[in-house]
């Protein structure tokens, strides 16, 4: 009896992943002769053998649909007026949405964690959502293999495109990559993937770093250290670096060694108003230093604290600036002079860059640079 039932589920479920692609084709409006995913493609975002996504495509070919190219892939056909637009005719009723609903766009937003930088990004995009007339879908991933996952439910789920402030990687991750190749609508926000040629928008954190540091050379500072969480191959992080180093250069002053400092722990964002015994001993050590440029507001909030504990009076003896401008930074015990990153101009660029995409633009990727301001508080002499 089971071998009987065998063959009625298997071909259940290709024509179910048949479905799915009509889906696909519809949701992304392919044109003719637009490439459709790829059977293994269709294996790993349906979890399905390749034997399964290789009969879903000859049956949408037998139905000329699509045509397939041996070694080349499998494309949209072009016997049908108007690409996708007839395809919807073609989907399961469950599939087929009311045409009022097609017209309002959704677009997700995927944030590493809650923190007063990202929520302030996601007011800003939720007010950019309303002016484009779509709705955003908030997600929190919590690591990296879950933000993945994320990205692959909202695909399935007919999604019209994705902002992404991705986790803490090292390199794109193939989700991410996979989506680029299908010609998904996808930026990235805060981050560069050197790798891969992908839409992004993101803070000029080398300039910002640089033009701090410059700051800190005008009110006669020379003795300047540099303090941050380890690079990890985080854009960010490495740019503030290079912006700090290249205006010591620029200006005819040393770089020292023993004023860098990266720590071996990360800054742990919940003790920053207790002492830390990593910048204690770092600040310890280099008592000639007259000012520090730390690699976000967490660490100088964190450096500051611990300066006040040994008792070395801020900014008197030692000025301390941060990154970032966060709500905690002006409410520190000193207020923090800071690098104010525009979470508003951010999104509204992600927006309309995300639009062109939706709306089909053709253009070679496109990266765009929001320039940083200098917050004047009272940590520097």
């Amino acid at each position: 009896m089971k071998n009987a039932h065998a063959p009625k589920k298997s071909s259940q479920l290709y024509l179910q992943i048949a479905d799915k692609v009509l889906g696909i084709i519809e949701n992304r409006r392919l044109q003719p002769h637009d490439p459709v995913p790829s059977e293994g493609e269709l294996a790993k975002l349906f979890g399905v053998s390749r034997m399964t996504s290789k009969l879903a495509l000859e049956r949408l070919a037998d139905q000329g649909l699509v045509y397939r190219l041996p070694r080349r892939g499998t494309f949209l056909s072009g016997q049908q007026d108007g690409g996708a637009s007839n395809i919807g005719a073609l989907l399961p009723e469950s599939k087929a949405l009311p045409k009022e609903e097609k017209q309002n766009k959704q677009i997700a937003l995927i944030v590493p964690h809650l923190s007063d930088y990202t929520s302030k990004i996601i007011a800003a995009a939720e007010s950019e959502a309303r002016k484009h007339d779509s709705d955003l879908i908030l997600k929190i991933s919590k690591d990296k293999e879950d933000e993945d996952r994320c990205l692959q439910r909202l695909v399935e789920g007919g999604i019209s495109g994705i902002i992404l402030f991705p986790q803490g990687r090292k390199t794109c991750s193939d989700q991410v990559l996979r989506l680029k190749l299908q010609q998904f609508p996808i930026v990235i926000i805060d981050r560069i993937f050197r790798e891969v040629q992908i839409d992004c928008v993101y803070h000029d954190h080398y300039l910002g770093s640089y033009q701090m540091t410059k700051y800190l050379i005008e009110k006669g500072h020379r003795e300047i250290g540099y303090t941050s969480n380890a690079i990890d191959n985080i854009t960010s992080r490495e740019e503030r670096y290079q912006g700090y180093i290249q205006s010591l250069l620029d200006h005819a002053i040393p770089v020292k060694n023993q004023y860098i400092h990266f720590r071996s722990v990360p800054c742990d964002t919940r003790r920053i108003n207790e002492s830390d015994p990593e910048q204690e001993t770092f600040m310890h050590d280099n008592p000639q230093m007259t000012a520090l440029l730390c690699g976000d507001d967490h660490i100088a909030i964190s450096t500051l604290n611990t300066a006040l504990s040994m008792g070395i009076s801020v900014p008197d003896k030692l000025s301390i600036v941060g990154f970032s401008d966060i709500q905690l930074s002006a409410l520190s015990p000193i207020p923090l002079t800071t690098v104010r990153q525009d979470t508003g101009q951010l999104a509204q660029s992600a927006f309309n860059l995300l639009m062109k995409r939706v709306n089909h633009s053709l253009e070679k990727q496109i990266t765009i640079k929001i320039q940083t301001t200098i917050v004047e508080r009272k940590s520097v002499r």
